[in-house]
């Protein structure tokens, strides 16, 4: 079994449960994915970083970042990734909001202004948390090189993110009913 056969099996074994729920965009659906029961999964976290990096190692950015919950831990997992390859790429977090106290920061963590970043997230279904993350980092003068999620769940985020311009790639993709594919051959 391959690396992104293992990482399909992981994210179905600890991400998704099937039933009837109601998602933070207002949508409806079969199915619920938490990424960050796979990327704060030792195995997972290895194999996020991985694919991640292979996906950023040749693209030129400056660094890797996303809207914190879902990017935490695979920001984190590309940077050790990184470091361990010789191709060091820091990470950032974008918060939700500007802290209301100490520097005020609206992102956290080794933020190269003025750079090329990529912006990464567990899962896009509306596209909504990506791009108020790209919203933040552009009016802080960086340039948005990649988009990279781990779950596309094709309710019209990609495609916004691709409307827009921007270069995107999801490692995975699920449908409706929550059947998960490849969404790269890596």
């Amino acid at each position: 079994m391959d690396d992104m056969e293992r990482l399909r099996d992981l994210v179905l074994e600890k991400s998704f449960r099937y039933g009837y729920f109601t998602l933070s965009s207002g949508m409806e659906s079969l199915y619920y994915f938490d990424g960050r029961l796979t990327t704060l999964w030792p195995e997972g976290a290895s194999l996020v970083g991985k694919k991640f990096f292979e996906i950023l190692k040749d693209t030129g950015i400056d660094a890797v970042g996303g809207p914190t919950l879902g990017a935490d831990a695979i920001v984190a997992s590309v940077a050790l990734v990184s470091h361990l390859e010789g191709k060091p790429i820091p990470a950032f977090i974008v918060r939700k909001e500007a802290k209301k106290h100490g520097a005020q920061r609206h992102v956290e963590g080794h933020f190269p202004e003025g750079g090329t970043i990529a912006i990464v997230d567990d899962v896009i279904t509306t596209g909504g948390s990506i791009l108020r993350a790209i919203e933040v980092v552009e009016a802080a003068g960086c340039k948005v090189g990649k988009v990279v999620v781990l779950l596309d769940r094709n309710q019209g985020g990609s495609d916004k993110i691709r409307e827009q311009g921007y270069d995107f790639a999801a490692l995975l993709s699920a449908d409706e009913k929550g059947n998960v594919t490849f969404g790269l051959e890596l």
